[in-house]
C-alpha cells in the first residue's frame, strides 16, 4: 500500500514539475511578447512623429509658396475667427429680472477696434423678446477686451446678444449686420478700397 501511495505522490511531483516547467515557459514567452509589443509601440511613435514633422514641412513650403495676403486683409476676411462677444455670468431674480449684466467684446486681432455695437435681447420665459437695447463698447485693444455695463431690467429670465457693427481705422475694417456684399468682392469690409 504504501508502495502505490509512494509511486502516486512520485507521479504527482512529476506532474506538478511538468507544470511548472510549462508555466514557467508560458512566462518568458509573455514577457518577450510584452517587451516586443512596447518595442513596436515606441516604433509607431516614432514613424507617426516623423510622418508629422514631413507633413509641417510640406504645409510651410505650400506656405511659403502660397501669395502673400496683407495681415489688415486676412483679419477683415476672417474677422469672426478672432472678433467674438459674451454677456459673462449675471443674476436671475426668482419670478424674472436681470441684473449684473456686462457685455463684453474679445478683440484677438492685432489691431485697435474703434466701436463695436452689440444688441441686448431680454427674453421673456417662454422666449420671447419684450426689448432690445444696443449698447457700443469703445476702443478695444489688440488682443484684448472691452466691456460695458448693460441696464437692468425687471422681467425677462435671459438675454440673447447680437453683434451689430464693428470699425477699425487701423485694420481698415467696417463690418455691419446688414451691409450687404457684392458678389465677387474680394475685400468686402474694407472701409476704403485698397486698390487691387
Amino acid at each position: 500500500m504504501f508502495a502505490v501511495l509512494g509511486v502516486f505522490i512520485l507521479a504527482l511531483g512529476v506532474k506538478s514539475c511538468a507544470e511548472q516547467k510549462r508555466a514557467g515557459q508560458l512566462l518568458r514567452e509573455n514577457e518577450r511578447l510584452i517587451r516586443e509589443n512596447r518595442d513596436l509601440r515606441n516604433s509607431l511613435t516614432l514613424s507617426s512623429r516623423n510622418a508629422q514633422q514631413i507633413a509641417d514641412r510640406k504645409d510651410l513650403q505650400v506656405q511659403a509658396q502660397a501669395q502673400f495676403v496683407d495681415r489688415r486683409e486676412y483679419y477683415r476676411r476672417n474677422w469672426k475667427q478672432y472678433i467674438s462677444i459674451n454677456t459673462g455670468d449675471y443674476k436671475t431674480g426668482f419670478l424674472g429680472g436681470i441684473k449684473d449684466l456686462k457685455i463684453t467684446v474679445r478683440n484677438q486681432t492685432e489691431y485697435p477696434i474703434d466701436n463695436a455695437v452689440v444688441a441686448v435681447q431680454y427674453l421673456r420665459g417662454n422666449g420671447n423678446v419684450f426689448k432690445t437695447e444696443q449698447y457700443t463698447v469703445h476702443n478695444i485693444p489688440e488682443k484684448g477686451t472691452g466691456s460695458v455695463p448693460a441696464s437692468n431690467s425687471r422681467k425677462g429670465t435671459k438675454v440673447n446678444i447680437v453683434l451689430v457693427s464693428v470699425t477699425s481705422q487701423a485694420m481698415n475694417f467696417c463690418w455691419s449686420k446688414d451691409k450687404r456684399v457684392a458678389p465677387g468682392d474680394q475685400d468686402p469690409f474694407a472701409c476704403v478700397a485698397t486698390g487691387k
